[in-house]
């Protein structure tokens, strides 16, 4: 959970990708997610979370769906997105929120 604090509280946008090993959309989300790695560098960073393997946090952010998207920027959440969402649409969120 510290570890978790520490990745989201840095300058850098930090995309966190909710997800589980048996969902479908989000097997979906994996390629969009690499896309998006390639098109912004080093300007976003993603994390991919388990919620079958870290449901405190699933619960600290209220995780009712996966994959569920939440984008932070110094600590704070500031977009969350559920569902397979295009890395165009993700890159020009996350451009907004780090301008």
């Amino acid at each position: 959970m510290e570890q978790f604090k520490q990745l989201i509280s840095g300058s850098t946008p930090v995309l966190v990708d909710f997800f589980a090993s048996w969902c479908g959309p989000c097997k979906t989300m994996a390629p969009i997610l690499q896309q998006l790695k390639g098109q912004l560098g080093e300007h976003v960073r993603i994390i991919k979370i388990d919620v079958d393997k870290n449901p405190a946090l699933a619960q600290q952010f209220q995780i009712r769906s996966v994959p569920t998207l939440k984008l932070f920027h110094n600590g704070q959440v500031k977009w969350t997105g559920s569902g397979v969402i295009q890395a165009d649409q993700l890159s020009s969120i996350i451009r907004s929120v780090a301008s």
